[in-house]
């Protein structure tokens, strides 16, 4: 289920109020944190089942990371521009797969999620998604917090899983059950929908790091401001550090933006460029590059450049008769 999404206001970090909300199979569960649990099972050494104060009593950290929604799956080139940076706070998945001793033949991480219904056709479905056990263990983190906040229930409390390189399809909400298995599971969200072909590539793999991006927040697409010198402003991020930001006001040339560093968590990055904006009607484009070399490409693409549309107001000329 995709709602009506808030505007991305321009903040580092983006209000719980004003994150976006995508919920596949149907109204979110109604969990209740005191009779919660999670279960780790398949090719451990220790099957686990962990309550609330369990997972608590865990090693805690606390990281900033963008959260995107990689679009549509049923039309995954068209560009939704559904994005927040957000505080999160919780366990490592690491500490959590320590306890249950993944056996020697585990390979992959299946995080399965409380809610469930039907999605393209299939019905009786659990949402689920699979990931590496390297990676899984390097870079997921189990959520309870959201900026200083408990979970809301549209947001997977009492527990989620955090993938803060990928796109938010990877970060299960409602999690419930991790199984740790060989091989992949054969899934609706895992191997059918959320798969595609990279350029320069020919087999489809998982929708997994995001790709590199930008979006213009300042000034807000439709609006009028004054001519002359404007500020052009928003926000740049990637699966690893954005490296620059280019501005294209109209037909013009492409101009390079002032980029704020990354810090060493995966948050995004703040850009900015002041023009003089002629009066009359304008269209404003921003392209990002990342440290991989990779540039969002002008059409085509779900990460193709956004653009906003302004109008310039002449001053008004006091003492004219």
């Amino acid at each position: 289920m995709i709602r009506t999404d808030p505007e991305t206001p321009d903040l580092f970090l983006t209000p719980v109020d004003e994150v976006f909300v995508r919920n596949h199979l149907g109204p979110h569960p109604r969990l209740d944190r005191a009779t919660w649990s999670l279960t780790v099972e398949g090719l451990v050494e220790r099957p686990l089942r962990l309550d609330f104060p369990a997972v608590q009593a865990l090693p805690q950290i606390r990281l900033t990371a963008v959260h995107e929604c990689f679009g549509n799956p049923l039309r995954p080139t068209v560009p939704t521009r559904a994005v927040t940076n957000l505080e999160w706070a919780g366990v490592p998945l690491a500490a959590v797969l320590e306890l249950a001793g993944p056996l020697p033949q585990a390979r992959h991480v299946w995080l399965e999620g409380a809610d469930t219904g039907d999605f393209a056709g299939e019905s009786g479905l659990s949402y689920l998604k699979d990931l590496p056990l390297d990676q899984a263990s390097s870079e997921v983190v189990l959520a309870h917090t959201m900026n200083g906040e408990p979970l809301r229930p549209d947001h997977g409390y009492p527990l989620r899983a955090v993938a803060p390189r990928m796109f938010g399809t990877n970060s299960v909400k409602w999690l419930s059950r991790i199984v740790l298995a060989a091989d992949r599971p054969d899934h609706v969200f895992t191997t059918r929908l959320y798969t595609r072909v990279l350029p320069g590539e020919y087999e489809a793999r998982p929708v997994r790091e995001k790709d590199v991006s930008s979006k213009l927040l300042t000034p807000g697409d439709g609006s009028s401001v004054p001519a002359g010198s404007c500020e052009l402003a928003g926000y740049a991020w990637s699966s690893t550090e954005v490296t620059s930001v280019e501005i294209a006001v109209d037909d013009a040339d492409w101009q390079p933006a002032t980029l704020d560093r990354r810090g060493p968590d995966p948050a995004w990055q703040r850009f900015r460029l002041r023009h003089d904006l002629a009066p009359g009607p304008h269209r404003i484009r921003c392209r990002a590059t990342d440290s991989a070399g990779r540039v969002q490409p002008l059409t085509g693409d779900r990460n193709a450049v956004h653009e906003i549309h302004l109008l310039a107001e002449p001053s008004a000329i006091p003492g004219g008769h």
